[in-house]
């Protein structure tokens, strides 16, 4: 990904205001995945004309024109990430909500054994995990 948010809205033709311009900064430069509230508080330190709506309608345009993806994880809450990202699943601390990343070649290898047994070539996956830590052995 050698290109930002806003270099693919333009791409796209979206109008980028000053404000949706603020709005996918705080996306580009997020490295969790955050909700509408959560983007909404941290474009709003940045521009405090920045209302919860815009930040709704933009997240919702972005959406559209396939630069951010939605995610969701069983918190009820929808949340936001670059769709240009690299590759990566989720684990998801259900004690915490704490959403970690990670790759790993041996999943990826089985799910696209799995795809072709059944007949099929992968085109895209999401793999979700949920867990707790375990309890250390001190």
């Amino acid at each position: 990904m050698t290109d930002t948010i806003i270099d693919r809205c333009e791409a796209r033709g979206l109008r980028m205001t000053d404000q949706r311009r603020i709005i996918a900064q705080v996306l580009q430069d997020s490295t969790d995945h955050p909700d509408v509230e959560e983007l909404y508080a941290r474009a709003s330190a940045r521009d405090s004309a920045i209302s919860l709506a815009t930040v709704y309608r933009t997240v919702k345009l972005f959406e559209e024109a396939g630069i951010i993806d939605r995610v969701e994880f069983q918190d009820g809450r929808a949340r936001y990430e670059d769709a240009e990202r690299d590759h990566h699943d989720h684990l998801i601390d259900l004690n915490t909500g704490q959403v970690i990343e990670f790759v790993d070649a041996e999943i990826e290898d089985l799910q696209d054994r799995i795809a072709a047994k059944l007949g099929y070539e992968l085109r895209g996956h999401r793999l979700e995990l949920y867990g707790v830590p375990l309890k250390s052995k001190d």
